[in-house]
Order: structure tokens, then C-alpha cells, then sequence
């Protein structure tokens, strides 16, 4: 999504803006204001004409930072050497894209004071694509250096209120797994939706979707099955996909596409497990932050049937303003608002996993991240049966008779756990690392006579 031009009121003293197109000028009159020393006497820069070269890649602007006297009139030759398109655009105001590989000049005019120029693509800025014009002789503006591991913006971000509920209307994400369609190929169409969606009681953010949620939908199939996905990017910007199951050329199949764009992606499930799958676009942490993962289950040979089967993925929720996508400054600094369950806070409390005494359980499990790690544990019961990364840890039956306790998985591990809740009653699931269960990372089975 790409940002507009920034308010008035950041404009120092009385400065009057005019944007174009490159070849028009995009000019600054002098604010009025002089110093005593410099009273009567004109800009040191006034009736020069200055050129810069400036290098956009991803993510960064090379120089960050420019230098100019007063009064000059200033022009950028632009060149975007990174994979994506990217602009470079005077406080935010318009500014045409680049593709990879090309070049334009922007003639940005007289600069007064000092300012800056960043990429207007959504997260660009944040991520580095900040280009300081410092005036000669006055306070420098911050490098692009400084801006992507800042302090988070927080003043205005949405906040979670931990006693709120949802709305009558709210439907809880289900999380069966549903079973492996008839055949061994399987035809997928995923269209990228950049939507707003409550991501916990009256807090909405602009999420980047597959198929308008998320997580994604959850692929299913067997070792040896072929998996056919066609991709559309129906959103504002570039997008991609990466899967995990997947053993492809990088460059080809999960490059990135423009909107309106389209590709297709085959791959062969050769391996067992449950794979992240996500958008590879930079900064990736962004897209991924914003809500552009899912899941591929990949069932092992002979998996035995059980009662309930479920999916959970954990994620991350980062807070921007309210209605907005989530805050990339404090995606790179690990400063979450809340961890969660297939993507939104709370879920399985307000909604409880209804299980029937003495079921079988089997629960797939993802870790998305993009930071946290996940420690899942199911208060009342004990795993007799785990599956991490490729390969059982536990089975039934096992010489030294062991059970285990905590299913431990780092961002985009995968794997299952196994067990029965004989009584009826309510058993809390949870990530064990005590912080995130507190700020969402929590659920409920809900024991009794009906599934």
C-alpha cells in the first residue's frame, strides 16, 4: 500500500510545495525567517544548480544523505538497482515508481532547508529508504541507518484491553484439518487481498492476506503428491509466496509479482511435515508481520487416524494506528503487542475446541513467528506421541516408557503432538513461555458428551 504525501504541519515556517512529475519542478520558497548575521543577504546556494546520483536498492538509498547550500537548485538522477519497484519521493510527495533496472531524473528545486526523501512503497521508509538532504550549516537530518531499528512508534498505535470481548456477530477461526482431497495433484488459487480484519476485541488492522485471511489457507496432502498453485496479487504492491515444502528455483517461482499480476507454482511434496509457507517480498519481515503466512500439511506414510484433528499456527501481532497494517519498527525490534493462535487473541477462549471424552487428538502445529519461538503445552494431559521437524521424537509403546510435556519450535518449525483428555472438563492449551500466554497465546479444550 502506498503512502500518501505527508501533512502541512511538518513543514517548517511558511513553505509552499509544488509537485510534479520528473522534468517539472518540485520547488521551495525560502521561509522568511533569517538569522541576524544573515539578514539582507541572499541564499549561499542561490543560482546554483546541483545533481546527485542516488542508488535505490532493498532496502536502502545510497548515499543517505546529501549536502546542499541554501538556495540550491537541486536535481536527482535516480536508479533503482534493487528487485522490486521503488520510488524516491521529497516528503512523501508523489512520485512515479521505478521498475528493477531503470533510471529517471527528479528535479526537486530549490531546497531551503533541511528535509528528506524516502520510497513511498508501504514499509520502504522504515526499513531504510530514507534519504537525509541536510542544508550546509544547519542540524542534520537523521540517516535512512537510524530509521529501521528505531524506537517503535507507539504514540498512536492501537492497544489490545485484555478484558474485552468480541462482538455476538464474531465467528472464531475454525481449526480443523480438513482431509486430503481424492487424487494425488491438487489445484490452488490464491489471490493476495489487502483487507481489514479485527485481530482481537475492536482492534482492526490492515492485514495482507492469502485469500482473505490469515493465516492463509491450510494446504493438505501426502508425500509424493504435486501441488499446483496459481498466484494473483490483487493488492497494491509487490507480493510473492515461498514454500517451505517446496525444492524450487528461488528466482522463478517465488519471484515477485506486480499488482494484477499473476504466476504458477508447482512443487512436489517430497517430504513429511507441516511447512510455513509465505510472501518473500521486502522487507519480508513486513509482509510476513502483516499476516502473508500459512501452512502446508504433508501427512507422513501410515499416519494412523485419530478423533479431532486440528491446525494451530502461531504469529505475532505488532500494533499500527488503528485500521492500519501492523508497525514495522516494532517487527525488527521484537516489541510485539501479543502472540497468537491461527491470528487473532484469545481465540480459543472466547471460542473453546469442543472434544469428545476419550478422543484421540492430533494438533498440528506451525510456528510463523516471524520472532517468537513457541513452547505449546496442554495443561491436564501428557504427549504420547511427537512428531518435530521430519521425524517422530515419541511414540506409544516406547521401551523407556517417556511421555512428553512441551512441543518446542523456533519460527517456522513445524510438527504434531498426540494425546487424549479422558474427563470431562476444560483443558487450557498454551505457549509456555509464560509472557505470550498472558498477551494471547492461549485456548481451551472443551471436554464433555458432544463433539
Amino acid at each position: 500500500m502506498l503512502t500518501g504525501g505527508v501533512a502541512l504541519g511538518l513543514l517548517v515556517g511558511f513553505v509552499f510545495i509544488a509537485v510534479a512529475r520528473p522534468g517539472n519542478a518540485l520547488s521551495m520558497a525560502a521561509s522568511g525567517q533569517t538569522s541576524a548575521a544573515g539578514a539582507g543577504m541572499s541564499a549561499p546556494g542561490a543560482g546554483k544548480k546541483l545533481s546527485f546520483d542516488i542508488e535505490l536498492g532493498d532496502m536502502y538509498v545510497k548515499p543517505a544523505s546529501i549536502s546542499v547550500p541554501r538556495g540550491a537548485d537541486v536535481t536527482v538522477n535516480v536508479i533503482n538497482k534493487g528487485n522490486q519497484q521503488h520510488t524516491l519521493a521529497l516528503e512523501g510527495a508523489d512520485a512515479p515508481m521505478l521498475d528493477p533496472g531503470r533510471s529517471s531524473t527528479f528535479h526537486w528545486g530549490v531546497i531551503s532547508r533541511s528535509t528528506q526523501a524516502w520510497c513511498l512503497v508501504s514499509g520502504h521508509k522504515d526499513a531504510g529508504m530514507l534519504l537525509a538532504v541536510n542544508v550546509e550549516g544547519e542540524q542534520a537530518q537523521a540517516a535512512a541507518g537510524g530509521s529501521a531499528a528505531g524506537s517503535t512508534s507507539g504514540g498512536n498505535d492501537a492497544t489490545i484491553d485484555a478484558s474485552a470481548k468480541p462482538s455476538a456477530d464474531w465467528k472464531a477461526v475454525d481449526p480443523t484439518l480438513q482431509p486430503v482431497e481424492g487424487g494425488t495433484t491438487h489445484n490452488v488459487t490464491l489471490h493476495v487481498q489487502e483487507k481489514t480484519m479485527e485481530v482481537a476485541p475492536g482492534v482492526k488492522q490492515v492485514r495482507w492476506t492469502y485469500n482473505g485471511t490469515a493465516p492463509g489457507p491450510i494446504l493438505h496432502g501426502k508425500v509424493g503428491d504435486v501441488f499446483n498453485v496459481h498466484l494473483v496479487n490483487d493488492g497494491t504492491m509487490e507480493h510473492s509466496i515461498d514454500f517451505h515444502a517446496s525444492k524450487v528455483a528461488p528466482n522463478v517461482q517465488m519471484r515477485k509479482i506486480k499488482p494484477g499480476g499473476s504466476l504458477d507454482y508447482q512443487f512436489k511434496a517430497q517430504f513429511a511435515g507441516i511447512f510455513t509457507y509465505h510472501c518473500g517480498a521486502d522487507p519480508m519481515i513486513y509482509h510476513m508481520g502483516n499476516g502473508m503466512y500459512g501452512a502446508v500439511v504433508v501427512d507422513p506414510p501410515h499416519l494412523d487416524k485419530v478423533d479431532k484433528e486440528i491446525v494451530l499456527v502461531q504469529s505475532e501481532l505488532n500494533l499500527g494506528p488503528q485500521g492500519q497494517p501492523g508497525d514495522l519498527k516494532k517487527m525488527m525490534t521484537g516489541n510485539d503487542d501479543a502472540v497468537v493462535f491461527n491470528g487473532y487473541y484469545n481465540q480459543y477462549a472466547f471460542a473453546p475446541i469442543k472434544v469428545a471424552p476419550g478422543a484421540r487428538v492430533r494438533v498440528w502445529l506451525d510456528n510463523a513467528g516471524p520472532n517468537q519461538n513457541m513452547a505449546f503445552h496442554v495443561v491436564g494431559t501428557i504427549f504420547d506421541t511427537v512428531w518435530k521437524e521430519g521425524a517422530y521424537r515419541l511414540q506409544p509403546g516406547n521401551a523407556e516408557q517417556g511421555g512428553s510435556q512441551t512441543l518446542d519450535l523456533q519460527p517456522t518449525q513445524g510438527g504434531f503432538v498426540e494425546f487424549t483428555l479422558p474427563d470431562a472438563g476444560t483443558y487450557p492449551f498454551i505457549t509456555h513461555k509464560m509472557m505470550n500466554m498472558s498477551r494471547g497465546a492461549v485456548g481451551i479444550f472443551q471436554v464433555g458428551d458432544t463433539q
